[in-house]
């Protein structure tokens, strides 16, 4: 619990920053924070294992109503400070987070049903349902990504204290020998990447911008944490923490499970900026074997985040 008010202030402070960088007035973000704060708990508390255990203490109908419950609160703190509430928009937030939620209390813990799971939630992820039941009151005042975040955590809520999938490594802060294993594979990954952007014509790259040196480092830093905890959690979490282990488990094969999931990886970025974008399947498949290597030598997903959190803020960096 030490850590929760840090959150919420680490979280208004981001919110902060983030109104001035995009001159989102004031009382428009006061009106967005409570639904931030409240998203910002509970993604907070899926890295918890002391929280996690309380959930897990409950039935397994208990504990997917739970999530249920707590995957359309946020929705609903949004909506009433900005009047844009919609029954319709809440029923399909909540008929989406009660069958991830219940999945596995209505199926069977089997290989079918785990990669039909995953396929559930890569389509929703996908198609932008989860952030399409949410209205951007003023530009750049992204609340849609509020449903991202929900999604992220409800899947893995339910395969961590539902389904209780072991192996994963899971959780927001690298160990040290996490923090190495990652950095070291995303050195390793340099001389691939050059190559593979090369074949492909993967843009070019330019100078970082030293205009504000400080203001840019900052930025580059919040970045790079930006993508540690949601986009590399996520990806890596349903990648290489669930496919990876399954599809090797199934083979028979480590190397067969990392390959296989890297190509999987690697076409889920078709829809990417422009479709179909073979460019951006080509360099993330190559860069997916490279988190899975990672992976793979620490048996946690914290590591290969690293390496992925390195890759998207260099990309970030050096070719946006």
């Amino acid at each position: 619990m030490l850590w929760l008010p840090l959150v919420w202030l680490g979280s208004a402070l981001a919110a902060y920053i983030y109104s001035l960088q995009f001159h989102i007035p004031p009382h428009l973000m006061l009106e967005a924070l409570p639904a931030c704060l409240l998203e910002a708990t509970f993604y907070y508390a899926l890295g918890v294992e002391r929280f996690r255990a309380r959930l897990e203490k409950l039935p397994p109908a208990g504990a997917a109503l739970v999530l249920t419950l707590a995957a359309v609160a946020p929705y609903g703190a949004a909506a009433v400070a900005f009047g844009f509430f919609r029954w319709k928009a809440l029923a399909i937030l909540a008929l989406l987070a009660a069958t991830a939620s219940f999945w596995y209390v209505a199926l069977p813990h089997k290989g079918a049903v785990d990669v039909l799971f995953v396929l559930f939630m890569a389509a929703v992820f996908l198609a932008n349902i989860e952030r399409s039941q949410y209205v951007n009151p003023y530009p750049k005042l992204q609340l849609d990504v509020l449903g991202r975040l929900m999604w992220i955590r409800t899947g893995a809520f339910a395969m961590l204290s539902i389904r209780r999938m072991k192996g994963i490594g899971f959780g927001f802060w690298p160990r040290r020998g996490e923090w190495a294993v990652g950095a070291a594979y995303f050195a390793a990954f340099l001389p691939f990447a050059a190559l593979a952007g090369w074949m492909v014509h993967f843009g070019s790259p330019h100078a970082p911008h030293v205009e504000g040196l400080l203001r840019e480092s900052f930025l580059t830093l919040g970045t790079f944490f930006g993508v540690l905890w949601v986009l590399a959690l996520g990806e890596e979490f349903f990648f290489r923490g669930l496919l990876q282990q399954w599809i090797g488990t199934w083979l028979k094969s480590d190397w067969l499970g990392l390959a296989l999931a890297s190509i999987l990886f690697g076409l889920a970025h078709l829809w990417l900026h422009a479709f179909p974008n073979w460019q951006m399947v080509a360099m993330a498949a190559v860069a997916g074997v490279f988190y899975g290597l990672a992976f793979r030598q620490a048996r946690s997903i914290r590591a290969s985040m690293v390496t992925h959190a390195l890759t998207v803020t260099a990309w970030k960096v050096f070719f946006s």
